[in-house]
């Protein structure tokens, strides 16, 4: 009996075992067809500033950090307008399925953005020559800095998307900057500016102006060119970014965008069920049930 024990015991061990190899080598299996697909589906984007291999890797680094997908319940977490709905289905000539994707789009944009900030921020790591991104509160909260060229940059989205209060902080965080360095170079970098620019960034603090020509306010190619060396390297990447973009999708389907919302609603009455979302407390919507 003892032996018979002993012997049951040791085949589940190695069934246990085996088991464990099959699935590591499974992964493994899996792990080489998604490099060689990635290889064979890459193809040569030739930005000079930066190889193929890393641009790719970058690039689908923020696609996975991208939010791609939302269900009935995040969907509705802020209660959704379906009056708004009903309007912009009707005035854009949109199904109300494709009113519903615009919205879960629309929602889903709003974490987005930020990927694309930290998109620009840490290619800046690719370009070497002690450019980094610090840790969060690091090196006076800057987004990009170069110890060494004694360059400490603050990275914006858009031109616009500061108010005074806020530019009037981060002047001073810059201010403060070039009275502990008196060879540093701050600079405000905006993704979305009025033009292309690198000029003495003026603010009004106070109700008094201020200026200061090592305080500087720079579009993001002028940034690129600071960064990288080469004066078109934004132009390259924008031209570059879809064909890179179309191959992380073919190369990986399975990230593509989901949602979950059309599903979870009557589709025999679309409106109904959106109806119900916000009002179904409301007098009368109870008949809707």
């Amino acid at each position: 009996m003892k032996l018979f024990i002993e012997v049951s015991t040791l085949f589940i061990y190695l069934f246990s075992f085996s088991s464990s190899i099959v699935c590591i080598f499974a992964y493994c299996i899996h792990k080489y067809y998604t490099y060689i697909n990635t290889i064979t589906t890459m193809q040569r984007y030739n930005l000079g500033f930066i190889s193929d291999k890393d641009i790719y890797n970058h690039v689908r680094a923020t696609v996975m950090q991208y939010r791609r997908s939302i269900n009935i319940k995040e969907f509705n977490k802020n209660i959704i307008d379906p009056i708004k709905l009903t309007f912009d289905s009707k005035i854009y000539n949109q199904t109300i399925e494709e009113t519903i994707k615009s919205e879960c789009i629309r929602q889903i944009d709003k974490t987005n953005n930020n990927r694309i900030g930290y998109f620009h921020q840490f290619l800046s790591e690719y370009a070497g020559n002690n450019w980094e991104v610090p840790a969060n509160g690091k090196k006076g909260g800057f987004d990009v800095v170069n110890d060494e060229l004694h360059i400490y940059a603050e990275m914006k989205n858009k031109h616009n998307t500061m108010n005074s209060s806020s530019a009037a902080k981060t002047y001073m965080k810059m201010q403060n900057k070039l009275l502990r360095d008196d060879k540093a170079t701050c600079i405000l970098v905006e993704v979305i500016s009025r033009q292309s620019q690198d000029i003495t960034w003026k603010v009004t603090v106070d109700k008094e102006k201020f200026n200061n020509s090592r305080i500087r306010r720079m579009s993001i190619d002028k940034f690129y060119e600071l960064v990288f060396g080469d004066s078109k390297a934004f132009f390259k990447l924008c031209i570059a970014l879809p064909k890179i973009l179309d191959d992380i999708l073919k190369a990986e389907p399975s990230i593509a965008t989901k949602y979950d919302v059309y599903d979870k609603l009557d589709k025999k009455d679309f409106l109904k069920s959106l109806y119900l979302l916000a009002f179904k407390t409301y007098e009368g919507f109870d008949n809707l049930k």
